[in-house]
């Protein structure tokens, strides 16, 4: 029918409305180091612990230590049980965390310096007398090398008697000698410290002691 209305309205269905999630609040940033971090600490101080106990009574002494921890060390030293030390080591660990390692570590280092000094010494001291005594020779080029060393007839003679002791098979007396002598050398310009002429070639003293003012005695060096 024309016109006829029939009173029906359509509804368009809405959509459900999303909800935004709520923005979660920022998290506050850790301080300080972390977990991994404060482990490999631990460990170090651990490890540090155990390189003092295995100093002599004399340098452990030299590093004034908290009584605590000296006395923990000292513990350690003379415990001979396996477990026991273990336990006793794990103690040194936890009282190095109230301490500073930094100086320990510095006084620590410098003794490694020293030591790796001192047995480079050594073996340069083996070396040349093992040189001289092969090849008397050297000692020329040693001279011309070091014009600063003129008194080379006592090193001459230490060289000498070193060498004929050696073909002879004899007993190494006169080769200690000459070792005790080059090991004193060698020192010298270590002890001067940067006063000291530097050497034209490594292994070689920047000046030679008279040996009648170097104590020789018939013991190994």
């Amino acid at each position: 029918m024309a016109g006829y209305h029939t009173g029906i309205v359509k509804h368009t269905p809405r959509l459900p409305v999303r909800e935004q999630p709520l923005a979660r609040p920022a998290q506050p940033q850790r301080e300080g180091p972390s977990k991994s971090q404060r482990k490999r600490d631990s460990h170090a101080l651990q490890e540090l612990g155990e390189r003092l106990v295995e100093l002599s009574p004399a340098r452990l002494a030299e590093l004034a230590l908290p009584e605590p921890l000296h006395e923990a060390i000292e513990t350690a030293r003379g415990i001979r049980s396996h477990e026991a030390r273990r336990r006793q080591l794990q103690r040194v660990g936890k009282l190095m965390r109230e301490v500073d390692p930094e100086p320990i570590r510095d006084a620590l280092a410098v003794d490694g310096s020293r030591h790796r000094a001192e047995v480079a010494r050594m073996h340069a001291a083996e070396h040349w007398r093992d040189r001289l005594i092969a090849e008397p020779e050297a000692l020329a080029a040693f001279a011309a090398s070091h014009p600063g060393a003129a008194s080379a007839a006592p090193w001459a003679e230490l060289v000498r008697l070193a060498h004929a002791e050696r073909a002879a098979g004899q007993p190494p007396r006169r080769s200690r000698e000459l070792y005790r002598a080059l090991n004193a050398a060698l020192a010298a310009p270590a002890a001067a410290g940067s006063g000291a002429a530097p050497a034209a070639s490594p292994g070689i003293p920047a000046s030679i002691p008279s040996s009648s003012s170097t104590p020789i005695s018939d013991d190994d060096a």
